[in-house]
């Protein structure tokens, strides 16, 4: 059985697993979680990835391993260059965080796979969540910010639409969390945090709210996913958890379009894009 680690790297942490590529899911006992300040020096940065590394290969041999990693851009995912030129990760600007890893980790850089984190998320499905069995799937994260990615039936691709025109904005004023933070307020003058607290609000503004919400994420689809002609929509993010209280009028204004959808949830969330790094460092293989 091929050893693999699945990374997923943000801006303030590290999380990473070995993956059992056989039953295509995460190997629980080898989950790791750290914290890592992005605005720190190279040093700094390098020794708490190397360090929770090590932690999750733990055992593995090391000439046999294989590391996949989902990483924010802007990054030359090929060659392993950092391309990020302000706020998060400024130090590793032109760094080639792929030799760097692969002298510390003593193991070769054909070793190590880099993915586009949104990216990523639509592997991890594709691979062990809900969209396996799909030659093509376009999937959107729901949460502080918009995710869009693309899966063709080989690779999944990040689409970057979240600053894409939208009413009187973009994409991500209107599906994003916030437009539920200042949605809210507008209505009552009080202030939430999120679509979690809505659900505990009283139903005739959570009905409200949801069925706005509803409308623009319908309109989105429309205007700028139903070309792609997807087998399937993945939602993820933490939006998702709450799709029950907008699925109907969803899925309403996209048969009024004449948008027939499969829609599924995400079935792994938090872990898609430590699945999907790994599957993809998998398909690299290859």
């Amino acid at each position: 059985m091929q050893n693999i680690v699945g990374i997923d790297i943000g801006g303030s942490h590290i999380t990473l697993a070995q993956v059992d590529p056989e039953k295509r899911e995460i190997i629980a006992s080898t989950y790791v979680r750290e914290h890592v300040n992005a605005f720190e020096n190279k040093e700094v940065i390098f020794s708490a990835w190397v360090s929770a590394i090590h932690k999750a290969a733990h055992g593995l041999v090391k000439d046999s391993l294989l590391v996949g990693i989902a990483m924010p851009g802007p990054f030359d995912y090929e060659n392993g260059i950092s391309l990020m030129q302000q706020g998060k990760f400024i130090d590793l600007y032109e760094v080639n965080i792929k030799d760097e890893l692969a002298k510390r980790l003593y193991i070769s850089r054909e070793q190590i796979h880099f993915v586009n984190d949104a990216a990523a998320f639509m592997e991890g499905e594709v691979f062990g969540g809900c969209a396996q069995g799909f030659n093509s799937a376009f999937g959107v994260t729901l949460g502080t910010g918009l995710g869009t990615t693309f899966f063709n039936g080989k690779f999944a691709a990040d689409e970057d639409l979240w600053n894409s025109p939208f009413r009187d904005s973009i994409s991500e004023d209107y599906l994003a969390t916030r437009w539920f933070v200042n949605r809210y307020k507008e209505l009552t003058g009080q202030e939430i945090s999120g679509t979690k607290d809505l659900l505990d609000k009283p139903v005739e503004i959570q009905a409200r709210i949801f069925d706005e919400y509803a409308d623009s994420f319908s309109e989105f689809i429309v205007t700028y996913v139903d070309h792609y002609k997807p087998e399937v929509l993945v939602i993820g993010g933490n939006i998702a958890k709450a799709y029950p209280y907008f699925e109907q009028q969803f899925v309403q204004n996209l048969k009024k379009n004449n948008i027939n959808l499969q829609v599924k949830i995400s079935a792994i969330f938090e872990d898609a894009a430590i699945l999907g790094a790994a599957g993809y460092a998998l398909k690299k293989l290859i």
